[in-house]
């Protein structure tokens, strides 16, 4: 992916994807792997703010272990 989230956010975008703000200040903020369990159904791209995540079906992917990352917006597929 582009390093920079305007980029990726634009082709997210073109393809059907829809952003959502999320509270990224504790008490208020969860984890990628909280989010994932709020999310059983569907595809998704976690912005952390410095990376990104995939979450497909409550599963996230990436290259390493982000389970404990805080996302501070998510891209959602819409049919």
């Amino acid at each position: 992916m582009p390093p920079r989230n305007g980029m990726w956010g634009s082709f997210l975008r073109f393809k059907g994807f829809k952003e959502v703000h999320l509270p990224d200040t504790c008490p208020d903020c969860y984890t990628v792997r909280q989010f994932c369990q709020d999310y059983p159904i569907g595809k998704y791209m976690l912005a952390t703010g410095t990376h990104v995540v995939a979450v497909i079906d409550g599963n996230y992917y990436d290259t390493w272990d982000s389970g404990d990352e805080i996302p501070i917006s998510f891209w959602r597929k819409e049919n």
